[in-house]
């Protein structure tokens, strides 16, 4: 199975960090978020990963070159200024993720799941299959419910929301190319309508993560990353 890391977008809400450093290169525990994610998916026994980049995207591909240094095989799906959104810089990247499903993770994340277990979370008859995470301060709604290995919208949900409480996406997903045949190579397109199409029809599954998952999207929550793996260190 291939793996693709998502590090195309501009990072406004981290600001003025991102204005010269992409965000996936911020430090967290004083390497690179990003490498955090090539770590586990190395040790996972991946070898082929795919990285979309739009702003700053040159210094990504300085910074991690070919791979080497962790045994992966890296190629770079690079996107226009601006970027492509989630659904289209998959889509963008269809060529080099090939024709079996793949596992795809935001590159803004920082989380302990590990990538070993894509390799069983998608069944033959689903589209996709989602890591979900309890809801976060920032996010308390959450995305979707997540009833008995499926995912779905509240619209329609025979369960009421006390019964089956509605989760985040953690940004961790395996996905069947399938899912984004409609989508033009090059045009920009969010993920979460095809997602939802999808769960009308009962094609998303997910399960639920209750480990370590952070959202790094303010200067605040880096710093939360980075507390905790010095809290982790003096255990």
């Amino acid at each position: 199975m291939k793996a693709m890391i998502l590090a195309a977008g501009r990072g406004e809400r981290m600001r003025p960090f991102t204005d010269t450093c992409p965000k996936p290169l911020l430090s967290v525990g004083g390497k690179p978020l990003i490498a955090w994610h090539l770590e586990r998916l190395a040790a996972a026994g991946f070898v082929e990963v795919i990285i979309n980049h739009a702003h700053l995207g040159t210094l990504i591909e300085t910074a991690l070159g070919n791979g080497q240094q962790w045994n992966l095989n890296i190629q770079y799906s690079s996107e226009p200024e601006g970027a492509l959104e989630t659904a289209g810089g998959i889509a963008q990247a269809l060529p080099l993720l090939g024709d079996a499903p793949f596992l795809v993770i935001n590159g803004d994340i920082f989380c302990d799941w590990n990538p070993a277990q894509a390799l069983r979370g998608l069944s033959a008859e689903k589209l996709a299959h989602l890591v979900m995470a309890p809801n976060p301060p920032q996010h308390p709604n959450g995305d979707f419910l997540l009833n008995d290995g499926l995912v779905g919208t509240p619209v329609g949900a025979d369960s009421t929301p006390s019964q089956t409480p509605m989760r985040t996406f953690s940004g961790i997903g395996i996905y069947r190319p399938e899912i984004f045949a409609d989508i033009t190579r090059g045009t920009r397109a969010k993920l979460a309508p095809l997602l939802v199409a999808a769960m009308a029809k009962n094609k998303i599954s997910g399960e639920l993560h209750n480990g370590t998952w952070l959202d790094i999207g303010t200067p605040d929550r880096l710093a939360a990353a980075n507390e905790l793996i010095e809290l982790s260190k003096r255990d």
